[in-house]
């Protein structure tokens, strides 16, 4: 008899698994927009960081070469004085594709709108300040 129970209890029944499936799919349901939430944010971060790297590395190359006010520094003057072979080094433009192109000398860099548009969702104008658009 006992023999004949255990044999009856051997593995799970096709509700048991269909529940734990749901309970999974919804955990995930949950998940995933946090997961794309704070990629998108650390993509934005990123972009901040590379406005502020933009500023100074022009910055620094209108006092190595006595530039006023108001030049134009080009992408690739400003480009020298960042890390070789970093990704901003050896594009000039953004993680998502949009070149940071010619700055001017004293004028803040500011976000690509193309940028701001697909992060605007999770940075709002505050965040960019004051690099802002």
């Amino acid at each position: 008899m006992l023999n004949k129970l255990n044999k009856r209890r051997a593995g799970f029944t096709l509700v048991e698994i269909m529940i734990v499936v749901a309970i999974i799919a919804l955990l995930a349901a949950i998940a995933v927009p946090g997961f794309l939430r704070a990629r998108k944010r650390s993509q934005a971060s990123r972009i901040l960081n590379d406005l502020r790297m933009i500023d100074a590395a022009v910055d620094q190359y209108a006092i190595e070469t006595n530039r006023s006010t108001g030049n134009v520094v080009n992408t690739q003057d400003w480009t020298n004085y960042l890390k070789k072979n970093s990704s901003l080094y050896n594009t000039g433009s953004s993680l998502l594709g949009s070149a940071y192109g010619i700055q001017t000398v004293d004028t803040i860099p500011r976000v690509p709108s193309t940028d701001y548009n697909v992060l605007s969702d999770v940075a709002s104008t505050g965040f960019w300040s004051p690099y802002g658009p």
